[in-house]
Parts: structure tokens; sequence; C-alpha cells
């Protein structure tokens, strides 16, 4: 892992991606971001990132297409941190329980929380 943080934007589409991107550049100024839409793009951010941010309804070419069964799948392989990106309560919980750290949803991006809870996951003081 780099000095400067790396936030993977797991499954996301493209304009989803976009405003994730954003949000993750203005709460941890410097973090490298990248796009991770294949497994082996995958398996690549799995050394590389300090934080992958999973979307719950993958976009993209993986052995999974729900996120939260990647989580599940993920949580033991990687020191990374996992989040779920997501608006359903029962997903943020379920990802919680296999193992990530409380995600987000699309809709609460400009929130102070989402900003709190990316830094905590990159190891940043807010």
């Amino acid at each position: 892992m780099s000095d400067s943080p790396v936030v993977a934007l797991v499954g996301h589409c493209i304009p989803d991606a976009a405003m994730l991107r954003r949000t993750v550049s203005r709460a941890i100024p410097g973090a490298s971001v990248i796009d991770v839409r294949t497994e082996e793009q995958l398996l690549a951010a799995l050394v590389e990132a300090d934080l992958l941010l999973i979307n719950r309804a993958l976009d993209g070419s993986f052995a999974h297409t729900d996120g939260n069964e990647m989580i599940e799948a993920l949580a033991a392989r990687t020191s990374a941190k996992l989040m779920l990106v997501s608006n359903f309560e029962d997903a943020q919980a379920r990802a919680v329980t296999a193992g990530a750290a409380m995600g987000f949803g699309k809709t609460a991006l400009g929130e102070p929380t989402t900003r709190e809870r990316l830094l905590a996951a990159v190891g940043e003081p807010g």
C-alpha cells in the first residue's frame, strides 16, 4: 500500500463512479481513486487498495453480481477495508456482519458522516 490512500470503486457504472470519485477526492485529498470493473482488476486492487467501495448491485464482469456476496468472499482474503455502497439498511447490516466497515448510500454522498466513514476507513484523522 502507498503513502497516500488508494480507494477502489468496485462495480459502479460510469456516472456513479464519477460521483463517488468526486466524493472520495473531497473527503480524502491526495487519495488515488481507481475503477474496478473486472475480476482481474479486482485481484490487483486487493493488493494495492486501502479501501474497496463495493456497489450493492455490481456492474461489470465479476464472479459475483451481488456486492454483499463479494464482501463475504473477500473479507478473509484482503487487508484492505471493505465498504458497501447502498441506500438499503438491511444490505448495510449484512455487509457489516460479513466484516465490512459501515458504508453509505449514494443519496448520502454529501453528508458529513460519509466523509467521516471514508476517512476512518483509510486511517486518516477526521
